[in-house]
């Protein structure tokens, strides 16, 4: 089975470059023939010119669908397994692939298909407005923080759902968790049995921690709005209890150092790793509905609990009682509440962390996930040509 991998990596990485990073290394583990066709956001200059370009080829990339139809024609892939796509690829490359028959697998690690920002978050709160109302609200509220870009946003976002780019030509896809697989299928109108359910793959650690050992609660992520860090500050303040924040390289530590919270900027899966191994627990505060929420998974394969908001995919991912606790959404009182339960009840901590790494062992393996993989793609291969009624219509504008 020979699978082409296409992909747009995000200029600050992140969770899903990760994903199909590790996606694509265990399939040539397990002997599949992949390659990939990708492009870098990290090429677009931060300038006016780098703006422009990335608003043009948002809307339609020519030069790099010239190169994918040379790349298609070259190659012959049997599945052509698609990811991130924007600013420098876009959906205009499925066409492609149904002129040679060629089937596609669409991976959605975020809210692409049905939110024009990805995240189903205005800053203040979750939102659909796009979803239900059309992608103009988008502009209208400004979601990118700079009318210029909330507008490139908004309109390639409506360009993909008035030609229906991914009902029409998409086999099949996979959704990380059974929370994406129904939000897919209720706002974005796709099958429900043209989508998969496939976790990441998360390695448990083969020598767990005693979590009641830990001296802190950790945060792990990109320090934005919609990740409610802002939440875990002032629950620390409520409790008097430490917290300990790890952010990705790029990240700018001062507001949170000025306020007294320690601050790893992670250089790799080691340093991510040994921030996790000396919590307490993993604190996940997320304001919008997360597709999976990897940092969650890989605190619980070192045994390590996660107090998460009751939110979207974090009800699949952190069970509730099982592997971790929830809280409601943006309650810092309901968060403080639940950090001081673990911090005084060490025998719980340690429950809850042996029952998160068993878990992980359980649905995050390499094994588990690459037959879910290849599930799909034979699913993708045997499957009938796609029909579908000609759905543009104003929703999407």
């Amino acid at each position: 089975m020979k699978i082409l991998h296409v992909f747009n990596r995000h200029r600050g990485g992140g969770g899903a470059d990760n994903a199909w990073d590790a996606t694509i290394a265990l399939s040539q583990r397990r002997g599949l023939d992949v390659d990939s066709f990708e492009r870098d956001s990290r090429d677009l200059s931060t300038n006016m010119a780098g703006k422009f370009s990335a608003f043009a080829n948002g809307l339609y990339p020519s030069a790099a669908l010239r190169a994918f139809a040379a790349r298609l024609e070259q190659d012959r892939p049997d599945i052509v397994h698609t990811h991130e796509l924007y600013p420098l690829l876009t959906p205009w490359l499925f066409e492609i692939c149904t002129r040679v028959g060629i089937p596609i697998i669409q991976s959605c690690y975020d809210f692409r298909i049905t939110c024009p920002i990805a995240t189903h978050h205005d800053g203040a709160g979750v939102c659909t407005r796009c979803a239900d109302h059309g992608a103009h609200h988008a502009l209208l509220r400004n979601c990118r923080d700079s009318l210029p870009e909330s507008a490139a946003f908004a309109l390639r976002h409506a360009v993909a759902g008035w030609l229906d780019f991914y009902r029409r030509h998409v086999t099949r896809f996979i959704a990380l968790t059974d929370f994406s697989r129904d939000w897919l299928h209720a706002q974005a109108g796709i099958p429900i049995d043209r989508i998969s359910v496939n976790e990441c793959a998360i390695p448990a650690a083969p020598d767990p921690v005693d979590p009641a050992n830990g001296t802190y609660f950790a945060f792990a992520g990109r320090f934005v709005p919609e990740k409610g860090l802002d939440l875990l500050v002032d629950a620390s303040r409520m409790t008097g209890l430490p917290i300990h924040v790890a952010g990705p390289a790029g990240s700018d530590p001062a507001p949170l150092v000025a306020q007294g919270v320690p601050v790893t900027i992670t250089d790799g899966p080691q340093s991510l790793a040994a921030v996790y191994r000396g919590a307490r627990a993993l604190v996940v505060p997320s304001l919008w509905f997360e597709t999976f929420a990897i940092v969650a998974a890989e605190a619980m394969a070192h045994g390590v609990p996660v107090i998460a908001s009751r939110i979207g995919a974090l009800n699949d991912t952190v069970r509730e009682g099982r592997t971790g606790l929830h809280f409601a959404p943006g309650d810092a009182a309901d968060l403080a509440r639940q950090m001081r339960r673990l911090w005084d009840d060490p025998a719980l901590c340690r429950t809850l962390g042996a029952a998160a790494h068993a878990d992980v062992v359980a649905r995050f393996s390499e094994d588990a996930h690459f037959d879910r993989l290849v599930a799909a793609y034979d699913a993708a291969l045997t499957a009938p040509a796609i029909s579908s009624p000609d759905t543009r219509r104003s929703r999407w504008t």
